[in-house]
């Protein structure tokens, strides 16, 4: 059986910042980057930051997120050089979905052509 990705284990907080400082560094705002999660995974406000408060693994946030969008499928496109409906492994894809949504957003895309 093949080692699991670091990126399993990593707590999403510690990720989080980046992808907020990635937004704030094009003009977007952290409560962009947080509507941008919240479709994605169906967690609210209060439960994002729950689990940010309690250092939630990659892994367990998106294994225990309350309802991922069905519109996520329609994501399409290159994050870090590999096509995100290529990836393989169902979480590292949920990973690069989110990581492309972030992409889109610090890229300057509204926010409800972002959001399919």
């Amino acid at each position: 059986m093949p080692e699991k990705h670091r990126i399993f284990t990593t707590s999403f907080a510690q990720v989080y910042p980046l992808y907020v400082a990635k937004a704030e560094k094009k003009g977007r705002t952290q409560a962009e980057v947080d509507a941008v999660i919240c479709w994605l995974t169906g967690y609210r406000q209060k439960q994002l930051e729950t689990v940010l408060r309690e250092a939630t693994d990659f892994e367990t946030f998106f294994r225990e997120a309350p309802a991922l969008n069905p519109q996520r499928l329609s994501i399409k496109g290159v994050v870090c050089g590999v096509r995100v409906e290529e990836v393989p492994d169902p979480t590292m894809r949920e990973i690069r979905y989110l990581d492309k949504l972030v992409d889109e957003l610090a890229k300057g895309w509204a926010l409800e052509r972002i959001l399919r």
